[in-house]
């Protein structure tokens, strides 16, 4: 059973799962867990460790459209280096730090793989879930597309240095934040643009018609020999973490002007008999897993 069977078999039993996280109250609460052979390819620094990890779930809290406020960790490897630890918790402080919520600690474990587990913490009073989306509305993305994938083919050829910079992402709390009052459903884009895309069609019942060019990473271009692979570096490989989102056309504007990143509309929402389209032909869902692996439809 693959992780997305696995979810499909609890979803009667966990019937408020289903968005990036858990609304208690006016909180949101999210966790996440990334092991070194999956997550973490080899030159991947224990200060981009920290920053990535805490990160992902910064930005499912971002996709809440809430306030981060503070993150925990569990740290677990098979040994206790001074210098591996003092730079992770760096790099975990730090991203919190860049988005005004604190890191305030967690756990130490041993463990036969390096692996990571953060809890984020959020608040809101008026969250953005994937439910709400509704034919006409503008499908847009924050960012670009594709930094990730980049950086796993620098990480490759061994280009460490500029791998762990594009490692580092930004979570989108503060767009979030200015998007939240706007928004009609809202997703992060972890787990690829064309799942991402799938998953909000799914929760709101409704179709996208998806247009290009799509905002690439300039990145993904030192990288790509082709179209094929900038196209399945952008569309399908995930862990990009920007917030993909549906908003009426008429607010879009508004919204822009006041971020503080690129947002580009994509496309539009259809009715839900028209499918998933990207320039006209089925966009399939296919994406990131926890697996290591992308996986077919």
């Amino acid at each position: 059973m693959d992780e997305r069977a696995a979810l499909a078999l609890l979803a009667d039993d966990l019937p408020a799962a289903g968005d990036d996280a858990a609304v208690v109250g006016e909180q949101v609460l999210t966790t996440d867990m990334l092991h070194d052979r999956t997550d973490f390819p080899v030159g991947t620094t224990r200060y981009t460790a920290g920053w990535r990890a805490v990160g992902a779930s910064l930005s499912d809290v971002a996709a809440m459209g809430a306030e981060a406020t503070a993150a925990v960790a569990v740290y677990a490897a098979p040994s206790f280096d001074e210098s591996e630890l003092r730079e992770f918790v760096r790099g975990a402080r730090d991203v919190c730090a860049y988005v005004e919520a604190e890191y305030v600690g967690g756990d130490l474990d041993r463990h036969q793989e390096f692996t990571v587990s953060t809890t984020v913490l959020g608040r809101t009073d008026s969250p953005v879930r994937r439910s709400g989306a509704s034919p006409g509305d503008a499908v847009c993305v924050t960012g670009t597309l594709g930094r990730s994938g980049a950086a796993i083919r620098l990480f490759e050829q061994g280009e460490y240095d500029r791998a762990n910079d594009l490692f580092r992402f930004t979570p989108r709390v503060v767009p979030g934040l200015a998007v939240a009052s706007h928004a009609t459903a809202m997703i992060d884009s972890s787990d690829g643009l064309a799942r991402s895309l799938h998953q909000l069609a799914d929760a709101s019942d409704c179709g996208f018609a998806i247009e290009r060019p799509l905002p690439i990473d300039e990145a993904v271009d030192d990288v790509a020999p082709d179209e094929a692979t900038r196209r399945e570096l952008g569309v399908f490989f995930g862990e990009d973490f920007e917030l993909v989102f549906t908003i009426p056309p008429g607010q879009l504007p508004g919204v822009r002007d006041c971020c503080d990143v690129q947002i580009t509309k994509i496309g539009t929402v259809t009715e839900p008999d028209e499918g998933l389209t990207l320039a006209g032909d089925a966009l399939r869902d296919r994406g990131y897993t926890h697996a290591g692996e992308d996986d077919a439809e």
